[in-house]
């Protein structure tokens, strides 16, 4: 195929979808693994189940401007059902597949939906309690919860004639935020929007239809909805799917991708799984003679299945700068981006090619400005800001100003354009002795500790502040002491470098992991700081001997 074909200067998702079955119409783009099995799909078969699925909520007499909800694990369908939202002109609610009954049942009332697909679940029955009876339950075509309406019966419903064609700059779907400070908030989102978030993502990374993707982080998430799927519509290239979290690493080597991107988690579980096969010291030795060097590198990026990868991407969280050299050894260049919800992921991302610089996010992307407010708050304007946030005037007016989101975040530029965070404002704490701390900075500092997966440093009312963490996997199979004599060495070696009031009183170390489904993470994996520092208040306060204190009951 023609690497120059894209779909960039369409104005619409369904004008794309149009342009790729009519020109590419038998290229398979769509793999999905069932039973260890693929699944393909080309252009034409998107296109015609689209139709109808969209046909079959129409007869439902679900009407233009309605809310459609989707509930499932990233898979085929939930593309071919977003294209069918389009066409239809529903607006689509995404769930993260990881979502509790709670959380479920809020953004289902507070966006009015009247139907809601449901697919590939974890936790289904657990899940049902929060949609309500009098929504329609449409099932994709795995084992998942009750429903009324089956994806083979959608999919005999007669194509009925789809004129719709909406304005660029009508709400197209509610994205909800991961709720890592309360509850979620619907961020609007147009046409126009999903649209120019996957034509400069995918300008950025250079992407043409003959690239790969595997994607695996949630669809709900605006990074995925836009580096991926939107640019998938603009760039026609394959995409792949997951079938399990077992199944993961023979997916992966079975796409064999030629782009990337994950979060810190997945990273250093990665490194975890090279460092098992060639302990460090070996792999040291190895990277030192030339020929065997080269051969080494290969090798390590053919048994993770990225030796076809060109683009390596992190976001969600910081990468210690410890890991980002240890994967630019063995010539993985990652480059941390940088988004939000508020911007369809659009932010900052590194060019192909360009220098990374280690703790930074790079510079920002195509068509976006970026400038740093006097209290030093990240703004930023693209043409991928949204609407406004659904029933939320007042928070609308106090995020987005003068065309600027006010992002929350605060940070800087350097002389070379290259942003970096500092910290959070919401963050940003007051401890006992009255002075102001800013925790991201310091966990940056203890996250070069190998045995360190999660952190939060608290410091609201008391006198100095105080790390809680999660261990790594790494760090369970070793033994108390040798845990301890780590963790204290960090802490005297972050503690020299800050001022008196900002140093860490002590550390406490969790004994039970933090997940989306106990609460203290979001769907994207972020930690919760409003739920630690809920859950572990009482142990901060307490009066204590060591500076490293093993929990025995949280």
């Amino acid at each position: 195929m023609n690497n120059s074909i894209n779909t960039r200067d369409l104005p619409l998702p369904i004008d794309k979808l149009r342009f790729w079955a009519e020109h590419c119409g038998d290229r398979e783009v769509l793999f999905q693994p069932i039973a260890g099995q693929l699944k393909t799909f080309t252009w034409q078969e998107i296109y015609q189940q689209a139709k109808h699925l969209a046909s079959a909520l129409v007869a439902m007499e679900i009407v233009i401007g309605d809310k459609v909800a989707i509930l499932s694990k990233n898979c085929a369908e939930w593309f071919i059902t977003d294209f069918a939202l389009m066409l239809a002109g529903y607006i689509s609610v995404p769930i993260y597949p990881t979502a509790n009954a709670g959380t479920i049942r809020y953004i289902l009332e507070n966006a009015e939906c009247r139907a809601i697909f449901v697919g590939k679940l974890d936790n289904s029955p657990e899940q049902e309690s929060g949609i309500d009876s009098a929504i329609t339950r449409l099932a994709f075509p795995y084992p998942t919860m009750h429903a009324q309406h089956q994806w083979s019966d959608l999919l005999k419903q007669p194509v009925n004639s789809l004129d719709f064609t909406p304005d660029p700059e009508a709400v197209m779907t509610i994205l909800y935020t991961s709720g890592s400070t309360g509850e979620p908030k619907g961020a609007l989102h147009s046409f126009a929007n999903y649209v120019n978030a996957g034509k400069h993502t995918g300008q950025r990374m250079q992407l043409t239809s003959e690239d790969r993707c595997l994607s695996y982080l949630p669809l709900a998430h605006c990074t995925e909805r836009a580096y991926i799927e939107s640019s998938f519509l603009t760039y026609g290239f394959q995409c792949y799917f997951v079938e399990s979290l077992e199944s993961f690493s023979r997916d992966l080597q079975r796409a064999s991708p030629t782009m990337f991107g994950s979060v810190p988690r997945l990273w250093t579980l990665f490194q975890k799984s090279v460092l098992e096969k060639v302990p460090q010291k070996k792999l040291s030795r190895l990277l030192k003679i030339p020929v065997i060097s080269s051969l080494t590198k290969k090798s390590i990026k053919k048994g993770l299945g990225l030796q076809d990868a060109r683009l390596f991407l992190s976001g969600s969280a910081p990468l210690s700068e410890k890991i980002l050299e240890w994967y630019q050894k063995i010539d993985i260049t990652i480059s941390e981006g940088w988004g939000m919800t508020e911007t369809l992921a659009v932010g900052c991302l590194n060019k192909p090619g360009m220098p990374v610089k280690l703790g930074t996010i790079c510079h920002p992307g195509e068509n976006c400005k970026i400038k740093i407010a006097d209290d030093g708050e990240i703004l930023i304007r693209s043409d991928s800001t949204m609407l406004g946030y659904y029933k939320d005037p007042e928070k609308t007016a106090e995020t987005i100003q003068n065309g600027y989101v006010h992002t929350g975040d605060l940070g800087a530029v350097d002389e070379q354009g290259y942003v970096s965070i500092t910290g959070r404002k919401k963050d940003i704490f007051k401890t006992e002795k009255g002075k102001y701390v800013a925790p991201i900075p310091i966990e940056k500092q203890f996250a070069e500790n190998e045995y360190i997966e999660l952190m939060c440093l608290m410091g609201s009312m008391l006198k100095q502040p105080v790390l809680v963490i999660n261990l790594s996997e790494h760090a369970k199979a070793l033994n108390r002491d040798q845990i301890t004599q780590s963790l204290q060495v960090t802490l005297s070696q972050v503690n020299q470098t800050l001022e008196k009031h900002a140093r860490v009183g002590r550390i406490l170390i969790s004994n039970s992991a933090w997940t989306t489904e106990s609460g203290e993470l979001t769907p994207t994996l972020k930690v919760k700081r409003h739920v630690i520092e809920k859950n572990f208040l009482a142990h901060a306060l307490e009066s204590y001997n060591d500076s490293i204190e093993w929990l025995s009951n949280n």
